[in-house]
């Protein structure tokens, strides 16, 4: 079904569980993921009542950041291995308008082209029961490797009942943020998911969320490559969580982002599935932690969202 979303042109998937609302010319963006048995909207909102669709090469704090946006070829700002040419901030799909290839009443299929590099991105959306399913197809049509870093962006709504689960052998965490409050310098290494503040001195529970008021941020990534394809935000006080699931093979890493009033006044997360890491897609290359497509032919992967209440899934 089509609508309008705060402006924009808006693709809805919807059934007795839940309401999904996609923004095909705004990056592809999952722009609302309502779960209607909780009466609740798991992704976070601009204050804005229209947006504007971001060009490309756009800084991405400069367009309110909200919901579920692409993340690729890269993540920061900085040359491509390939041949230097500047991956722009947050990467190039989240600010290109996508083709929608063909839709039907459960699905969506859309695809974007780098103007500057060789790929195609292409996904299909598919509402599931209690759920989303996006099927990602990268193709490479240049005649060399091509490296990449995938992650899906998707800013969540959290408050004091929050709280992050991962698997139980997840117990090391790497910060990738300049001088935290927290955390520290980039690179200092913490144990999860409790550690000591490198500010406060005290005991930090990273896996909870602090107030807005704590006006702090953090970003960092599990250390180790993921055995079991799964993370989930759990919302105590609904008795609901949020599960993602992805095959650790092809999709190995994980970070999270945190800002709790620390980056323009935002309280949100993000649980981030990766196909590489730091953030930087040269560094991921020199340090041999980035996905690489080989010449003329394309990788595929599968990340779901799905819905439950607390108790089930486990």
């Amino acid at each position: 079904m089509t609508a309008s979303f705060k402006g924009i042109d808006a693709f809805i998937l919807e059934n007795d569980s839940l309401k999904a609302v996609i923004l095909p010319d705004f990056g592809g963006k999952l722009a609302s993921l309502y779960d209607k048995k909780a009466d609740y909207e798991w992704l976070y909102q601009s204050h804005l009542e229209e947006l504007r669709l971001p060009h490309y090469g756009a800084s991405f704090g400069d367009y309110t950041p909200s919901g579920f946006d692409e993340m690729f070829p890269g993540i920061d700002k900085g040359p491509h291995p390939l041949n230097g040419k500047i991956v722009p901030d947050h990467g190039e799909v989240w600010a290109m308008p996508w083709l929608v290839v063909a839709k039907g009443e459960t699905w969506i299929t859309m695809s974007v082209e780098s103007p500057v590099f060789p790929y195609k991105l292409e996904k299909t959306v598919t509402l599931l029961k209690d759920g989303l399913e996006f099927r990602y197809k990268a193709e490479n049509t240049g005649e060399a490797p091509f490296s990449y870093i995938w992650t899906p962006h998707a800013l969540l709504n959290m408050n004091e009942h929050t709280k992050i689960e991962v698997p139980e052998d997840c117990t090391e965490v790497i910060t990738v943020e300049k001088g935290t409050k927290h955390l520290g310098e980039w690179g200092t290494h913490h144990p999860y998911p409790v550690t000591t503040s490198k500010g406060t001195g005290e005991q930090l529970d990273l896996s909870r969320m602090e107030p807005i008021e704590a006006e702090t941020v953090e970003k960092f990534y599990f250390l180790n490559r993921m055995k079991q394809g799964w993370c989930r935000t759990v919302q105590e006080d609904l008795g609901r969580k949020l599960v993602y699931t992805f095959d650790p093979e092809k999709v190995p890493y994980l970070g999270v982002w945190k800002t709790h009033g620390g980056f323009q006044g935002d309280y949100n997360f993000a649980l981030e599935p990766c196909t590489g890491i730091y953030d930087d897609v040269y560094v991921a290359e020199k340090i041999d932690k980035v996905s690489k497509i080989p010449p003329e032919s394309n990788h595929k992967w599968v990340f779901t969202m799905t819905l439950d209440d607390v108790g089930e899934m486990e």
